[in-house]
């Protein structure tokens, strides 16, 4: 047997034979020769030669190049942009090469191409070589936009042969109207994840559309918050700026911040290389004749499903101010963010108009800091604004969502005429719009500025004032102040849904019914009508009449189901199929004689479908408006949490924290209540110092003596103090 294992040991060394181990294999035959060393003298050589055959990494090999998550990567430069916004960015290719950005982009683009979520472990091979190629491509400078024909990646569920198609469709393919390539799609998800941190660090907080966290209802909020005690309001329309802008000014533009001659180029061949567009002639569309029955669509297993018909509905239930989305050339999702980039600049130059049109007065209750950051009053309700004389701080505030604008004037109308014909100047200069005095209506707020299809008006309240006067007299007399209110506008409202074919007439709107539903079962068209009214109620959330709007949109879409279902089942009148099916059409409707069987007998034993009621048929029903207090200096949560982690992660605030605690020791939350509650009274120290008499002192000592410890510290802490804030003072 051992003769054995020496004559398998020598054929191995035979095969296995290097010149650079010549030496050593010879010694370990040499000791073959004894049966007892055999088999560890065999594993060693077998260690030797499986070691010493390992192959190299491969530097263009996919599964080498991710050494990280491409979620952190892109986590990583949020924080840096985030730590440093003022610095310039240069060097922008580091990113470009990292192969985890592009398989993340790879699987959002395929998210939205499949339909559903692909994990990294679940992408092919080949996928990730032609992913490779890509990149590669790209950082040769040998990809073009807008390919038809050739490609380095396709789509998953793209199986055309190119290569084997006629003349007929590739000229099809080359001159009609193509949507965008797949490879096109994961260079813009790329570029658009490499350049949004770093301009998000940079816009201003005046600009709300297509930014991450800042939605219509922020605007709103924002509105309600800041603009109470404005008279006069611009209204403003650029969006002929989201139709197109000059290559050159765009590409201005985007170098004030980004240096990087590769990203650079790259948008810029996106703007420059033409799309091709093709129009139907109209002999061809007199051509094309509908079918009297057609097929019902099946949707392969890799097909995305459309859009439910709530959500469609909701869609067409947009405001004016949110219709459009800019797409410019090639660039596809970077065009929002080319166009917040180009229009920052208004932004910015309406932060020094602020600036320049503050002009504080002493008497002035709410506005009467130098600086102008400062807003005293009762900041639980800050919509209302008392009244302060007739010298008045003359003050500017300005909103912008996507290309509309809201400016808002408190002072005379000539300064609102004044920065009127300054604006058309900037736009004509900046951006070649020519704007006159009809696109920049200034508007009183008495007449009802409509904004986001919700009017901002005035209202005229006289709260009871309670203050305690000398000798512990207390004093009630009624005040005079304005109401800022936000109401959703029920004409545009009737609008909406006239668009969407729901009713007809403007002053006595009728219910029309919705035939995109007629061969739907009533337990499928009630829940996608529930889901409609659901984000109809979300979307006026903040409406001071949120309440009878909501109802006004139940009636409308509770009658055109209650038409739907007297047409499909022969009972003529919306009365009779109320009372079948009850005024919330929870029960089932049937067509013989308007008998309904016993429902709840089939729907126990399993023969029948659940069906839900529609919500909100009872105004009670409908939930209050949501007045929570909005913070002056509000940020969305995701940069809360970035600033706080480079706060946390700063040397010099992690040194302070270790010196507090080594002289305090650590702060129980009965010390922090306190501490809070020391620094809100001490806030009030200020104020008394600015009146002499000693009613006006009393007044502000009682109001601060009236909240208990509990309250102040809750409102301090909405305010925005920290912990680690709260220790360090």
């Amino acid at each position: 047997m051992h003769r054995r294992v020496a004559n398998l040991s020598n054929h191995l060394f035979a095969k296995y034979s290097y010149s650079l181990c010549n030496s050593a294999i010879l010694q370990a035959e040499s000791h073959l020769s004894k049966p007892r060393n055999n088999g560890f003298k065999l594993f060693r050589v077998f260690m030797y030669t499986s070691t010493h055959n390992r192959r190299v990494l491969d530097p263009d090999d996919p599964s080498t190049l991710m050494k990280e998550d491409g979620v952190s990567v892109c986590s990583q430069m949020w924080i840096e942009n985030f730590r440093d916004p003022e610095k310039t960015a240069t060097n922008l290719v580091s990113y470009l090469r990292r192969f985890e950005l592009w398989v993340l982009a790879y699987q959002k683009v395929c998210a939205d191409e499949m339909g559903a979520y692909m994990p990294r472990s679940a992408v092919q091979r080949s996928a990730l070589e032609d992913l490779l190629a890509l990149r590669n491509a790209v950082l040769d400078n040998r990809f073009k936009w807008g390919a038809r024909l050739e490609f380095f990646i396709k789509s998953p569920k793209d199986k055309t042969e190119y290569e084997s198609l006629s003349k007929r469709k590739i000229r099809a393919i080359l001159t009609t109207t193509q949507p965008a390539a797949f490879q096109d799609k994961i260079v813009q998800e790329v570029l658009f994840m490499i350049l949004e941190p770093i301009y998000e660090a940079r816009f201003s907080q005046k600009s709300f559309a297509f930014r991450p966290g800042r939605t219509a209802h922020t605007v709103l909020r924002v509105v309600r918050r800041s603009f109470a005690g404005y008279l006069w309001y611009i209204k403003g329309d650029l969006s002929t700026v989201l139709d197109g802008m000059k290559v050159g000014m765009v590409i201005s533009a985007l170098m004030r911040d980004v240096r990087d001659k590769m990203v650079i180029d790259l948008v810029k061949s996106a703007l420059v290389t033409p799309v091709i567009t093709s129009q139907v002639d109209e002999g061809e569309r007199k051509k094309k004749v509908k079918r009297k029955y057609q097929k019902k669509k099946i949707l392969a297993d890799d097909e995305p499903k459309p859009d439910p018909f709530w959500l469609e509905s909701f869609f067409g239930f947009a405001p004016e101010e949110a219709e459009k989305v800019p797409t410019w050339g090639h660039c596809g999702i970077l065009s929002p963010l080319l166009a917040n980039v180009c229009l920052d600049e208004l932004d910015r130059w309406m932060e020094g108009k602020i600036k320049e049109f503050y002009r504080p007065s002493k008497s002035d209750v709410i506005w009467n800091a130098p600086e102008g950051e400062i807003e005293q009053g009762n900041t639980s309700w800050p919509e209302f604004v008392p009244t302060s004389g007739p010298d008045k701080t003359r003050k500017v505030d300005y909103v912008r969502f996507g290309g509309h604008i809201l400016i808002g004037v408190r002072g005379p109308r000539a300064d609102a005429a004044t920065l009127r014909k300054q604006l058309i100047e900037f736009c004509d200069q900046k951006y070649m719009l020519k704007l006159d005095n009809e696109c920049l209506p200034i508007e009183h707020i008495t007449k009802g500025i409509l904004f986001l299809d919700h009017v901002l008006c005035r209202r005229v309240v006289y709260p009871t004032l309670r203050y305690t006067a000398t000798g512990g007299k207390i004093i009630s007399e009624k005040g005079v102040g304005t109401l800022l209110s936000v109401t959703a506008s029920l004409k545009q409202c009737i609008k909406q849904f006239r668009k969407l074919n729901y009713l007809k007439g403007d002053r006595d709107p009728d219910p029309q019914p919705c035939f995109r539903m007629f061969h739907a079962t009533q337990a499928h068209t009630n829940a996608q009508m529930n889901k409609f009214l659901s984000t109809m109620v979300e979307w006026y959330r903040f409406a001071d009449n949120r309440k009878k709007i909501v109802n006004f949109c139940s009636y409308i879409i509770r009658g055109s189901l209650a038409k739907l279902y007297a047409a499909k089942y022969k009972l003529r009148s919306r009365a009779k199929v109320y009372k079948i099916g009850a005024r919330n059409l929870s029960r089932p409707i049937k067509e013989k004689k308007g008998q309904s069987p016993e429902y709840h007998n089939l729907l126990r034993m399993g023969l029948a479908e659940s069906i839900d009621g529609l919500q909100y048929t009872r105004m009670s029903l409908v939930p209050e408006t949501d007045y929570t207090p909005f913070p002056t200096v509000w940020r969305p949560d995701h940069e809360k949490a970035l600033l706080e982690y480079i706060k946390l992660d700063d040397p010099k605030t992690l040194e302070e924290q270790r010196q507090c605690l080594s002289e305090q020791g650590l702060v129980s939350p009965q010390d922090y209540t306190s501490m809070l509650v020391w620094n809100y009274k001490r806030s009030a120290l200020p104020k008394l110092e600015q009146y002499s008499t000693t009613d006006k002192r009393e007044e502000i000592l009682l109001e601060s003596n009236d909240k208990s410890d509990g309250q102040i510290a809750g409102d301090e802490k909405e305010n925005g103090i920290s912990y680690y804030a709260a220790q360090m003072s």
